[in-house]
């Protein structure tokens, strides 16, 4: 009840592309995980193949982040949106063509760009319609990826044991249905008026000391959230022997998602400032590498319940520093460049994602059997040392400046705004009031204290732009 309760608070526009994300993820889950497979033995392509086929599509999206973020800033959210369900169902529709190298190729980019198109654009337009209960959106959003990624999968393995270009096909028309609904629902958002050029406002992200050191210290989160594909299944099917594995360990994370994710935003909100929230997360999931170490893999039965741990713990460290992480990049961004500032974010995630991924996979294949702990290991102090890097942060007035106006609890919160006047508010009419000039001093001390304590109630006196709070 919390969560449908939470959800009808939302914003039109929010819950419509919390709708769009649950699509996004399902129809992405339908043919994702069956693709190498059908490469392989359909098609008959080569691993070497079928890697060239999927890292092109992974860095299609990955590298082109920064082009849709800054798409979304000049052209508004909601036209790049559309634009990525539509090529996103262009490309899957692609796959399911006659499966020549250059027609997958083809797919790879098309699905690659509309990725990097969207996913900048959603988180933009979510940051800046949900006001001060951006928290509480970006939790809603990471329960609706996850029931997407849940069901993906179920879907797919339907279909894709009729034939696999089904699957391909159903996806792409799930794809272009989520364009049609965004072009005839979700509302007109203007975008704010460019006070810089394309080249100027990629040097103000990359020149931002604070962003830089916030996106360096939270990057981590993705690269260990990858394991969740890559390293846990696989310790799951090693002692187990059987594929089955794969899904409990799925499942685990799906339980933990779809029970807690608002709970935890909610206590995070009242008990903790938001560094401290993203420092406990990041903190969770380098613990969650522990319990494999702990019950090693010559004990099959413990190590597979060990693995489940792991999924569990590492799901709940993910859904408590994940929604304030999507929470406070827009407060480091300047009016006009909430996207630009998401997709430089996910641009560097992506690089340090891909670099983590392979080097965890290089120390498994290396260290063997002989010292499997070795990669959990890695993982383990990776995330400890994230956290410990967010807890250095909590002083520094830049991360101060980002803080937004502490939302009320799920259960009571008031229909308030954001405490930021230009710095990650809604350039909107619409979505959000204008700010009044106010003493720069105030800002300090309604947006959170440089200490990293949960911010003081917010005086009922309009916020000053943020810019006047922010040194660094």
């Amino acid at each position: 009840m919390r969560t449908i309760r939470s959800f009808t608070e939302q914003p039109l526009p929010v819950r419509l592309l919390l709708v769009n994300q649950l699509g996004v993820n399902l129809g992405f889950y339908m043919v994702i995980p069956y693709l190498a497979v059908h490469l392989e033995t359909s098609a008959g392509m080569s691993l070497a193949a079928i890697g060239v086929v999927l890292g092109v599509r992974n860095l299609a999206q990955q590298g082109l982040n920064l082009i849709g973020g800054t798409a979304s800033d000049r052209l508004g959210p909601r036209g790049v949106i559309i634009a990525g369900c539509l090529l996103r169902a262009l490309g899957f529709g692609l796959f399911a063509l006659t499966p020549s190298f250059a027609v997958l190729i083809a797919a790879a980019v098309v699905s690659g760009v509309a990725g990097a198109l969207f996913n900048p654009a959603v988180r933009a337009y979510v940051a800046e319609a949900a006001g001060d209960r951006r928290a509480e959106a970006f939790a809603l959003f990471n329960l609706s990826a996850n029931t997407g990624m849940c069901l993906g999968p179920v879907v797919g393995s339907a279909l894709v044991i009729v034939d696999f270009r089904l699957g391909a096909l159903v996806s792409a028309l799930v794809f272009l249905v989520l364009g049609v609904a965004q072009m005839l629902t979700l509302p007109p958002h203007q975008a704010a008026k460019a006070r810089t050029t394309v080249l100027g406002g990629w040097r103000e992200a990359f020149a931002d000391k604070g962003f830089m050191s916030f996106t360096l210290a939270t990057a981590a989160l993705f690269a260990l959230q990858n394991q969740l594909y890559l390293l846990l299944p696989k310790a799951a099917v090693d002692s187990t022997g059987t594929d089955w594995a794969t899904a409990a360990v799925f499942g685990a994370s799906t339980v933990a998602t779809l029970g807690l994710q608002v709970r935890s935003t909610d206590w995070c909100q009242r008990h903790l400032s938001r560094a401290a929230a993203i420092a406990l997360g990041m903190a969770l999931i380098g613990a969650a590498f522990l319990p494999p170490v702990l019950l090693p893999a010559s004990a099959p039965g413990l190590h597979f319940a060990a693995v489940l741990v792991s999924a569990l713990v590492l799901s709940i460290g993910v859904m408590v520093a994940q929604p304030f992480v999507m929470e406070l990049i827009p407060g480091f961004a300047p009016q006009g460049l909430t996207g630009t500032y998401f997709g430089v974010y996910y641009l560097l995630s992506g690089i340090v994602a891909a670099i983590g991924t392979s080097a965890v996979g290089f120390v498994a294949d290396v260290a063997g059997d002989r010292a499997a702990w070795a990669s959990w290991t890695c993982c383990a102090l990776l995330g400890l040392a994230s956290a410990a890097a967010v807890i250095g942060l909590r002083g520094s007035r830049s991360l101060a400046a980002a803080q937004p106006q502490a939302a009320a609890p799920l259960e009571d919160a008031p229909q308030g705004r954001p405490c930021d006047g230009s710095r990650g508010a809604s350039h909107d009419p619409a979505l959000a009031e204008p700010a009044s000039p106010a003493e720069p001093q105030d800002t300090a001390l309604r947006c959170g204290a440089t200490s990293g304590a949960e911010p003081p109630a917010a005086s009922p006196k309009p916020s000053p732009p943020r810019n006047a709070a922010r040194t660094s």
